[in-house]
């Protein structure tokens, strides 16, 4: 269980991240993004740049896959995560899903499933 929510985590990320610079054409705003030209940009009133980056770049996909491959090493080092991991998750979708009901919040939150009982398990085996 623990390596299937690892692996959604991760695919979850790196997907809204490599769609949004490639479907979504955030990508075509990379020479404003090493130019400068975002800072001194007004968060209030975003040029179309910087919605991009906050879209792709800075988005929450890059740290998200980070913490589906940390979920990914520990299971291969047969070392539970925390349970708080799975639970911060499942809060951070559930608010997610109430704020933008239309999005693909049920597969993080499936994986936020899978890692809470993965844990629980490896908890009660350790035990």
């Amino acid at each position: 269980m623990i390596k299937w929510a690892g692996r959604l985590i991760t695919l979850y990320g790196a997907a809204h991240t490599l769609l949004a610079l490639t479907l979504l054409g955030a990508a075509r705003h990379a020479g404003a993004w090493f130019s400068g030209a975002l800072w001194h940009d007004d968060l209030a009133h975003m040029s179309t740049a910087n919605t991009a980056y906050w879209l792709s770049v800075f988005s929450f996909g890059p740290p998200l896959a980070t913490v589906g491959l940390i979920v990914l090493w520990l299971d291969r080092r047969q070392l539970a995560p925390p349970q708080f991991l799975a639970w911060a998750l499942g809060i951070w979708t559930l608010l997610g899903a109430v704020v933008l009901p239309l999005t693909p919040w049920p597969i993080p939150l499936v994986a936020g499933v899978l890692l809470l009982a993965g844990t629980r398990r490896a908890v009660r085996r350790a035990a």
